[in-house]
């Protein structure tokens, strides 16, 4: 009995073979080496964070059985692809046909998300063909291998803007000061010295030399009001510049105002008007006397002064009320006093930030901090901005700054949210917050926070290069970086091709001795085919930081120079 069902199990497996022969899957996968997969690129690249692969696969005459139904899935190490079906000239289903005689060919494309495992992972394609119930895996072909991930090589070296101090050391400063004449006199009456109307001046003289201001010129403009003969008030109005000049003299000779630049002619810059009839009509227009308009109508009606004078004395009461309260306010000298304030030097601000800093104002405070390369001693400077002025956004947002440099990224977001609080929709602190944004993963938020603060500077164009070179645009983060010299600017060409621009780029920048800017060489040495410049800028980088000589060996960028001795010995 045990005979009998033996002799029958092998009935059926000796017909299930022969079935499988029968479908063509058999011969379909001992002629499956004469499949030609062509992969673009080759080795695999990581782009925005995604592989992306295009297979063409070419099937040879009399090799796609006609009823076969093909399954071809392509895997990164353990990393499926979609699927793809393929379908014998016979078969039932969807997908493209590939005829038995002539053979065929389909392309593929797809992506899938990157993760380090890939790095030296295998490309390989498998197949499962089908006809009917029947199935048989293809042997699993090998299409490629590693993963190219020179993307990563991005620095974090996003531009963060600080509140710029508005410190000044040397301010200009004036002051007016008025006094008044009788009519047809130039005399300057001693009361008008200390009168209401040089207060202003006077105050501003004496607070001046407290703060040792420099005093450069005063300009001194004498009028004569528009009453009378011209040629008469031609010479009152010379006459009045001198003695208001004679007077000052006089004033800053004085043992308790002592100005001795005052003593000089050349101090005084003279400008005298005859008949003032601008300061006339100024005065018209903020007066409440009765006729007003029919007086500035005549002003405007008639441009020959001495017409205008009669038209006016014509209104004989109005002209009693100009006489009284018009007229007196335009027989003046007008002295403009100008002066420098001198502030401190760097090196008493320097001082006084490290030992009284509540003497400073927010401005000397905030300039200290530019005097110091010492990154602590910024944001001790910073830190007593804030606490002195705590409603001035640039102290909260500076303290940030120090923190993204000290790499406290909870920390410098607390204080660009307290920043933004004081200064609502500021494109310098959205600047500052969309590089927090970025370096905790969120690219989107970043890029389109950026995009709302481009006002801000150069440094947002720049911030919004290295999202582009993450998101795989990087014609677009060429554009972005302009003419910037920088490890980024050249990496953004290298990956978009541009080898040449990209060497002239890392030759000409400050981190031009930097270990990565020779690896970054070395790719670009493997991209052009030049072995000897790949060896010579490894090993300048290795020397540099050994930590790149594992990165070396795993970089599928230098695949093909991993049977090179030299390349050997580099990475051993």
């Amino acid at each position: 009995m045990r005979k009998y069902q033996l002799h029958i199990l092998g009935l059926a497996a000796m017909a299930a073979i022969g079935f499988t022969s029968c479908t063509g899957l058999k011969k379909m996968a001992k002629k499956e080496p004469t499949v030609v997969y062509n992969v673009t690129p080759n080795p695999c690249e990581m782009h925005g964070d995604s592989v992306a692969v295009t297979i063409t696969v070419t099937y040879p005459p009399k090799y796609f059985a006609k009823k076969a139904v093909l399954t071809v899935t392509p895997k990164l190490g353990d990393h499926k692809f979609k699927s793809a079906t393929l379908l014998g000239e016979k078969a039932i289903g969807t997908g493209q046909k590939i005829n038995y005689k002539t053979g065929g060919s389909f392309t593929y494309n797809d992506k899938v998300p990157y993760t380090p495992d890939m790095l030296n992972a295998s490309l390989v394609v498998d197949a499962t063909g089908q006809v009917k119930s029947k199935t048989k895996d293809m042997p699993t072909h090998k299409i490629g291998e590693g993963t190219i991930v020179t993307p990563y090589l991005v620095k974090n070296d996003d531009k963060s803007i600080i509140g710029k101090d508005q410190f000044q050391r040397v301010i200009p400063r004036s002051a007016e000061g008025k006094m008044y004449f009788e009519i047809n006199r130039s005399a300057v009456r001693a009361n008008e010295m200390t009168g209401e109307g040089m207060t202003p001046l006077n105050d501003f003289v004496k607070m001046g030399m407290g703060k040792k201001y420099e005093f450069k010129n005063a300009t001194v403009s004498s009028y004569a009001s528009p009453d009378g003969e011209l040629s008469i008030n031609s010479n009152l109005a010379e006459e009045r510049f001198t003695a208001t000049q004679k007077a000052l003299k006089a004033k800053y000779s004085d043992k308790k105002n002592p100005l001795p630049a005052a003593q000089n002619d050349a101090f005084y810059q003279k400008q005298t008007t005859a008949e003032d009839w601008p300061g006339f009509q100024e005065m018209m227009q903020k007066s409440s006397i009765k006729d007003k308009e029919l007086i500035l109508r005549v002003l405007t009606q008639y441009s020959d002064n001495e017409q205008r004078e009669r038209e006016i004395k014509n209104m004989a009461a109005t002209y009693e009320e100009i006489a009284k309260d018009i007229l007196p306010k335009l027989r003046r000298s007008v002295i403009t006093m100008n002066a420098m304030e001198i502030g401190r030097s760097d090196e008493r601000i320097l001082q006084l930030a490290r030992t009284s800093a509540d003497s400073l104002s927010v401005e000397e405070i905030l300039y200290a901090a530019t005097l110091t390369t010492d990154i602590n001693e910024k944001l001790t400077f910073y830190k007593s901005a804030e606490r002195m002025y705590p409603n001035d956004w640039r102290c909260a947002n500076n303290v940030g700054c120090i923190y993204l440099q000290q790499n406290k990224l909870q920390d410098a977001k607390s204080q660009f949210d307290k920043a933004a609080k004081l200064s609502a929709n500021n494109p310098i602190i959205m600047n500052n917050q969309a590089i927090v944004m970025r370096w905790s993963g969120d690219r989107k938020s970043a890029k389109e926070t950026l995009e709302k603060a481009g006002s801000a500077g150069p440094e947002v164009s720049y911030n919004l290069g290295i999202i582009d070179i993450q998101n795989g645009a990087y014609s677009d983060a060429t554009t972005k970086f302009g003419a910037s010299k920088s490890f980024n600017a050249a990496l953004a060409k290298v990956l978009a091709g541009d080898l040449d621009g990209a060497l002239t780029t890392l030759d000409a920048s400050p981190e031009k001795e930097d270990a990565l800017t020779y690896y970054l060489k070395a790719v670009i040495g493997a991209r052009k085919g030049n072995q000897e410049m790949v060896i010579n800028n490894l090993r300048s980088a290795i020397s540099k930081d050994g930590s790149l000589k594992e990165k070396a060996k795993n970089d599928a960028e230098f695949l093909k120079l991993r049977e090179n001795s030299e390349f050997k010995s580099l990475i051993q």
